[in-house]
């Protein structure tokens, strides 16, 4: 009896911001995406403005789009991957950079493996791994910790906790904020961090504005610099 060949799950990293995508992504993104028409992803809106930048000859009627995001309920997940059990390609994509990275796509990724459907990561901008390449920190052992807690001092608690794991550990922690709180973080970091502490801040990855910098707290406190609704990763390190 013969199978339907499955069709294959291409995860497709996107731009970090409004810049030409070609800039930073290779040819490779740009051919599987007019030859894939159906896709999950995070944001619809996002996602059709992106496809329309790589590839504006493809028919905008021609795609199908599921959304991805922290509302979806797990139950939705399987028919999101029927086209791959059907022999169809699908691409998954994520609000920002790379899909399954800090982002709502990893679930689909791990149901892909347990249907037996391949998984093919395509190359580009992760912000994780752009600010630790830029950091100058320990590139052999880091560990992403995602969102900060919002509670003051649930938050305090954690860049404590952070900074002793990283001098016990020898350890790089990377983090993020919401985009209107980072100033407030940098606040909060200023005042809590030891002055010996190392922090690079890692804002606008690789857009015109980009800004990336590593410094000691001690000497952050002579900086000013407004990282208001601008993306960032925030990287500490802790040394004797």
């Amino acid at each position: 009896m013969e199978t339907t060949p499955r069709g294959k799950l291409y995860l497709i990293p996107i731009t970090l911001g409004e810049n030409d995508p070609m800039e930073v992504l290779p040819y490779t993104v740009q051919r599987i995406i007019e030859v894939i028409d159906i896709y999950i992803v995070e944001n619809e809106k996002t996602a059709r403005r992106f496809i329309k930048k790589i590839t504006p000859e493809k028919p905008q009627p021609s795609l199908q789009l599921s959304t991805l995001n922290k509302h979806t309920q797990a139950s939705e997940h399987r028919s999101m991957l029927q086209p791959c059990m059907e022999g169809k390609n699908v691409g998954l994509m994520s609000e920002a950079g790379c899909p399954g990275v800090a982002d709502p796509g990893a679930d689909i990724v791990k149901l892909a493996h347990e249907r037996g459907i391949q998984v093919v990561p395509l190359v580009g901008p992760s912000s994780i791994l752009l600010a630790m390449m830029a950091s100058g920190m320990n590139g052999q052992s880091f560990a992403f910790n995602g969102y900060l807690p919002i509670d003051k001092g649930e938050k305090k608690t954690a860049l404590k906790n952070w900074e002793r794991l990283s001098l016990e550990r020898n350890q790089s922690q990377l983090f993020i904020e919401t985009p209107y709180r980072n100033n407030r973080l940098l606040e909060d970091l200023l005042q809590h961090l030891q002055p010996n502490t190392l922090l690079c801040i890692a804002a606008d990855i690789t857009l015109p504005t980009e800004y990336i910098k590593t410094l000691r707290i001690a000497d952050w406190k002579r900086q000013k610099v407004d990282l208001d609704k601008r993306p960032a990763i925030f990287i500490l390190h802790k040394t004797h």
